[in-house]
């Protein structure tokens, strides 16, 4: 019998929502065709450091997108405000984010996918807050970081494939958390989920 976990648990000083350890997800791209880079009503949230080095990546990627997306980035800048207060990537249309561009997508499995949204700052400077989704990182007035697990209906294959796979979040997102959070903070987030799954929480 699997024991119930609290809501929210504290790793290095990190609160975690802990459906992060418990829920199974993996991007399915065959299937989503990057939908996460064209939906919703506002960009990709954004630090200032981001933004600067974004800016200093435009030209390397200019030719890969759109008319439309140039046309924003001469206006408006690779960031905005949005009616939240968060600095977010531009969006072309109220919902495309201005660094989506569209191509076929050779999976690792050498298999093709065609006509898919794919990001022009994927391997160059691609904001933190998409290399770690679905979980969504929130950062409290007193400084305290806070990371949650968001389901989103687009993602539906994403956590089929997760589910299929047995692969819990933590472990799907292991390159993002180590890059935002650093080796060692990851291997205790992993020694937190094996001791918990050793008291049967997992």
């Amino acid at each position: 019998m699997v024991n119930k976990l609290p809501p929210i648990l504290e790793v290095a000083g990190v609160l975690i929502s802990s459906d992060i350890l418990t829920e199974e997800f993996c991007c399915d791209l065959e299937v989503c065709k990057g939908a996460c880079c064209i939906e919703g009503d506002a960009g990709a949230p954004v630090t200032l450091d981001e933004v600067m080095e974004i800016e200093n990546h435009v030209e390397g990627v200019w030719s890969k997108l759109s008319a439309s997306a140039q046309a924003v980035l001469d206006k408006q800048g690779v960031a905005y405000t949005d009616q939240e207060g968060d600095l977010v990537t531009s969006i072309v249309g109220g919902k495309d984010c201005v660094f989506t561009f569209y191509d076929d997508l050779t999976l690792t499995e050498g298999k093709t996918v065609g006509h898919c949204c794919l990001c022009a700052l994927e391997k160059i400077c691609k904001p933190i807050s998409c290399v770690l989704y679905p979980i969504r990182e929130k950062t409290f007035s007193d400084g305290t970081v806070a990371l949650n697990y968001h389901q989103w209906d687009i993602c539906k294959c994403g956590r089929e494939k997760g589910k299929a796979l047995h692969l819990p979040v933590y472990q799907f997102l292991k390159g993002p958390l180590v890059r935002r959070f650093g080796e060692q903070w990851y291997q205790e987030l992993f020694d937190v989920a094996s001791d918990l799954k050793q008291q049967g929480y997992l």
